[in-house]
């Protein structure tokens, strides 16, 4: 393969690896100078588009000088657009210059006076003044505005002269005159800082009564009125969000967080100076401490001028700062000052968590929450990418070794059970390669014995009779493991139906509340450390076969209920079961109505149906009620006795192996 090809190609895969999330890219050249910035609402999409058939010339050139691609995930576009701007002013990419504009973005200023003004503007001065932003929505900056000067009536002269008679503004009702004294510092002051609560989005109280206003408005149908309130309400919405790229505060500051995927740990630092985000840095290193342990250490390898020690550190706990502390003290001879951020990412969830509050000194401002969750999502992400990189062969091999095979589980299969008290049980067969996902080896199975009932065993015993019944009459490939989501009851379900098809194949179980593992005939579980690569690694087999089973037995259920019960009969598709439910109602119903002589014309009438039609339409009717009524059952809460030995029909498929060798 030509060394272009090879760029290319490698260029595409990490396109195809990137994640769905907000953020900015860059495109870099052999010597790891930025070609061009761009920002994404979703960086996968965005990034594969540059490698589409139908890209323009100028893609075409960038594509062919790049060499290496780099990206940052953000929270929203938000930020994204904020950090871009920054980036391109930082770095002035080749391919930017004329493609993107470098001017700030606006901010909204309350002055320093005794009756301060507010306004929109692009001037940051230290005059004392509080400046919100940036905004890069000027129109929503200008819609806020517009509603400060309706509702708040806040002086709106440039200088305040001492007045005999208030201004038109007064008399209007957008000015509270207080350069006539009609109002008193107090009160004026009293708005303002309601306002500055609104735009640090600390005041849910006068958002909440602004929505008030704007019920009671449409209510007494003074329609005008309450879109200006809704107006002003969605313009509060588009302003308050927080970012973590750009704000007002000068002071410099770094954000350090970490994630780990076994032994391979990722940093990444977001270092902040005079309000903007300047640089994220992930660093890649091995390590089996614990947290109280790997922080200090990564911030004693990581400073070591005390130059470049900001005033500010923030990270995500307090464990083993003493230490830290006393070493910047002592051996770098500078005053910082660390701080603990404790809400971050969920692993699982991604979703923010709240800080406890069982350390002293923990950083609760939302500014300073979301830097830190971007920065806990940068090295996730990382760390993600260094485990697709390399295969998990660590993990891989820790596997080999603990249940005594004789080569490495290249090929893992997950298996999960999917209902909901019974109904529309489904059995998902998920297939890892090298320890990352292989998608295109992912299987569904709609079970057909345990529909109605609720009976785990049996449910595996099918969906493991279907699954290797398949691979003995295909003569295709074993899987080197199995992993099953459940305790003993399942697994030994599961290789009762392997020792029935005579077929070898390594088997254990995950239980998810101990994270236990179980082998076949021990009921004794295997703990394994929290940081085992092994572990690791069956919880990924084991969370991705729960994920894909549930996501299909949740799209079953939309579809049943989104579906008519007509649409089982003969000849009926969805309108013409519309027809007989707005007729009819049930089947029970129509049961009842029809059952006369004249019954089969009436709805080859209705439906446009032959006589003959309509008759096989009012025979399949019972069985819709009967399926109805089972349905009630279900969800009643009983359950169907109708359970079919699966063991017997592996039984029967080993049996029929043998005569066929």
């Amino acid at each position: 393969m030509k060394p272009k090809a090879e760029t290319r190609k490698k260029l595409h895969e990490a396109a195809l690896s990137a994640p769905k999330h907000s953020g900015v890219y860059l495109w870099k050249d052999e010597t790891g100078g930025i070609l061009y910035v761009g920002k994404a609402k979703s960086l996968k999409s965005r990034l594969l588009s540059y490698f589409s058939s139908t890209k323009d010339v100028k893609t075409g050139i960038l594509i062919s000088r790049a060499h290496s691609l780099d990206y940052i995930t953000t929270s929203n576009e938000y930020e994204a657009l904020l950090l871009e701007n920054t980036l391109i002013k930082q770095h002035s990419p080749r391919y930017n210059i004329s493609l993107k504009d470098g001017k700030t973005y606006p901010v909204i200023k309350i002055t320093n006076e005794p009756f301060p003004r507010i306004f929109r503007t692009r001037r940051i001065q230290k005059d004392g003044a509080k400046y919100y932003g940036p905004f890069p929505n000027v129109p929503a900056v200008d819609g806020f505005l517009d509603f400060v000067k309706k509702h708040y009536k806040f002086r709106q002269c440039r200088v305040l002269h001492k007045r005999k008679q208030p201004c038109l503004y007064y008399h209007i009702g957008m000015c509270s005159a207080p350069c006539c004294g009609r109002v008193t510092e107090d009160e004026y002051r009293r708005e303002v800082r309601e306002v500055s609560r609104i735009l640090e989005g600390t005041s849910e109280a006068a958002v909440k009564r602004l929505e008030k206003s704007m019920k009671e408005a449409a209510q007494q149908q003074h329609f005008e009125q309450a879109a200006r309130l809704r107006d002003g309400i969605a313009a509060i919405g588009d302003l308050r969000g927080q970012n973590a790229v750009v704000d007002m505060d000068p002071e410099a500051r770094d954000y350090i967080a970490w994630a780990s995927k076994g032994i391979m740990v990722t940093f990444s630092v977001l270092r902040m100076r005079s309000g903007r985000l300047v640089g994220r840095d992930l660093y890649r290193v091995r390590s089996l401490k614990d947290e109280e342990e790997i922080l200090t250490e990564f911030l004693m390898a990581f400073y070591t001028n005390s130059e470049d020690v900001p005033p500010r550190i923030f990270v995500p706990t307090e464990k083993g700062l003493t230490l830290a502390r006393r070493w910047f003290s002592d051996v770098l001879g500078c005053k910082t000052h660390i701080e603990t951020v404790l809400t971050i990412l969920d692993e699982k969830t991604e979703s923010v968590a709240s800080p406890t509050p069982n350390y002293a000194q923990v950083n609760t401002e939302k500014r300073h929450t979301t830097a830190m969750a971007m920065a806990y999502f940068n090295a996730k992400e990382d760390a993600a990418r260094r485990l697709r990189e390399r295969g998990d062969f660590p993990a891989l091999e820790e596997l080999r070794s603990l249940l005594n095979l004789s080569h490495i589980p290249a090929r893992i299969e997950g298996i999960d059970i999917s209902h909901i008290g019974g109904r529309l049980p489904v059995a998902s067969l998920i297939s890892f390669h090298n320890g990352t996902p292989d998608r295109k080896n992912y299987r569904i199975y709609r079970l057909k014995t345990t529909d109605g009932i609720i009976d785990d065993f049996a449910s595996m015993r099918e969906v493991t009779s279907r699954r290797f019944t398949r691979i003995i009459n295909e003569q295709g490939e074993l899987p080197d493991l199995l992993v099953i989501d459940g305790g003993i009851g399942q697994v030994n379900a599961v290789q009762g139906v392997l020792d029935a098809l005579s077929l070898e194949v390594p088997v254990l179980g995950l239980a998810e509340r101990d994270e236990e593992i179980y082998m076949p005939g021990n009921s004794k579980p295997l703990k394994l450390p929290r940081r085992s690569d092994a572990l690791r690694l069956l919880q990924r087999v084991r969370d991705e076969s729960h994920r894909f089973a549930t996501s299909r037995n949740q799209k079953l259920r939309t579809r049943e209920n989104t579906r008519l019960l007509f649409e089982d009969l003969p000849g009926v598709g969805p309108k013409k079961a519309a027809i007989l439910l707005k007729n009819y109602g049930s089947p029970e119903k129509m049961i009842s109505k029809t059952s006369v002589p004249e019954g089969p014309a009436k709805i080859a009438s209705l439906l446009g149906l032959s006589v003959a039609r309509a008759k096989e339409v009012l025979a399949a009717l019972p069985g819709i009620a009967e399926e109805q009524e089972k349905r009630k059952i279900i969800r009643s809460g009983y359950q169907i006795k109708n359970k079919t030995n699966i063991t017997e029909l592996a039984l029967q498929a080993g049996s029929k192996k043998s005569e066929d060798t």
